[in-house]
């Protein structure tokens, strides 16, 4: 059987498909027939992180995907998504598996600072950019010199103090993209494509701040670039739907969309974009064809939701497991879920189980950021891997496990197709 190869999908609107476990295409691949249409699937993604969490390689990751679209007969354009690489040497992990887009995450490389820092040091810190051959003398004169028209965006300028505390915060990670890409240029040899994660900060991204980053890739030749993803206003919490003002959201959205389409163009990317419920008929309508959403962790729940339904010891083994990891393993997350909402879990019937732990947010949030110590230490009493039990019962009840998916990815993008 010869396997199908990922592709480049350009500005054609698309959904990311995480799979942790490397059983979930098949109930991906329905959801995305039954209810995306006009959506291109990606269908191997995985980021470093993750891989590193489940034990799984960049090969595993591809090749579940490629077997899964053949045994299918899938001849559509599809995408693998090498999810938020920070070095060279993320990249050729994904790129040496045959991954074709890459999304390059600079966050190690942001200011946080920046908004905080009185004059004199934001000073400081702008002549150090200088110094290390961040900008050119005179960068600035061009941004300050007039207004830029970003359509429906409406008209946007930069003002001094603004605009360098922009540079002071994302210039070190705009040059970065740009050693990546680079990198991506001179050693690739199939066809890619770029994403710019700019999600992973303290603060939302400003539209003046997105604004800064179009017009620096633009200026330091950045090419391929098909996606950016600004950090929005309000909660992307893991797991969850989104926590804000919607009017708001929406507000912001539109001057995103806006500033991607005239100054790209490239698709808006939604980061922790599972679950959001709420927001996607907002977010389908203002981004239109511009648009690609990333799930990855709600899929993990939803193998859960099989093994819970036939395997109620196993599943309250998992949880209890999941409980003692909960203090380590949230550390990396921003999450509403606490050390004392999760302890209380212990007291839920099995009978409850599903409801409590897969469909309300403390259960969801403890399951969603514990999933590397599960998948890869975490054992049942008799000593049997938690992994191989669940990849078991997947593989027993396949018709199940693609329904659930089915209906859980399918509504995201029925809601997205709404706008």
């Amino acid at each position: 059987m010869s396997l199908p190869t990922p592709t480049t999908l350009g500005l054609k609107k698309s959904f990311g498909f995480g799979d942790r476990l490397g059983l979930a295409t098949p109930g991906h691949l329905a959801a995305l027939r039954a209810f995306g249409k006009g959506f291109s699937g990606i269908f191997a993604q995985q980021s470093i992180r993750e891989m590193t969490r489940t034990q799984r390689s960049a090969e595993e990751v591809m090749a579940a995907a490629q077997r899964a679209l053949a045994a299918a007969n899938y001849t559509e354009a599809w995408g693998a998504d090498a999810d938020h690489l920070k070095t060279t040497e993320d990249i050729d992990k994904t790129a040496k598996a045959g991954f074709t887009f890459f999304t390059l995450d600079p966050s190690p490389f942001v200011n946080n600072e920046a908004d905080k820092l009185d004059e004199a040091a934001l000073a400081t810190q702008v002549a150090s950019l200088l110094k290390d051959g961040i900008f050119p003398a005179g960068w600035d004169a061009e941004y300050l010199k007039g207004s830029y028209d970003a359509g429906t965006g409406g008209t946007l300028k930069f003002e001094k103090t603004g605009l360098h505390r922009a540079a002071v915060k994302y210039g070190r990670a705009i040059a970065q993209v740009g050693v990546l890409t680079a990198h991506l240029e001179k050693t690739l040899k199939h066809p890619y494509e770029v994403e710019v994660s700019v999600d992973e900060t303290d603060t939302p991204t400003k539209p003046l701040e997105h604004l800064f980053w179009a017009l620096e890739l633009r200026r330091r030749g950045v090419k391929k670039v098909v996606s950016l993803a600004p950090r929005f206003i309000g909660d992307f919490e893991k797991g969850i739907d989104y926590k804000g003002d919607l009017k708001e959201f929406e507000k912001q959205l539109r001057v995103h969309a806006a500033i991607a389409d005239k100054f790209g163009p490239y698709k808006i990317s939604i980061h922790s974009g599972s679950d959001k419920f709420s927001i996607y008929p907002t977010i389908g309508k203002v981004c239109g064809t511009r648009l690609h959403l990333k799930t990855a962790g709600t899929n993990y729940l939803e193998a859960l939701r099989v093994v819970v339904r036939i395997d109620k010891k196993l599943f309250g083994e998992i949880a209890a497991f999941s409980a003692g990891r909960f203090a380590q393993d949230k550390q990396s997350y921003h999450i509403s879920a606490t050390d004392a909402g999760v302890a209380a879990l212990a007291k839920t019937a099995a009978a409850d189980y599903e409801r409590v732990y897969l469909n309300e947010t403390m259960g969801r949030q403890l399951l969603h950021v514990t999933f590397g110590s599960t998948l890869t230490i975490g054992k049942q009493a008799s000593g049997r891997l938690f992994k191989e039990a669940i990849l078991e019962i997947l593989q027993k009840n396949k018709d199940l496990h693609a329904e659930l998916l089915t209906k859980h990815l399918g509504e995201h993008l029925r809601l997205l197709n709404l706008g």
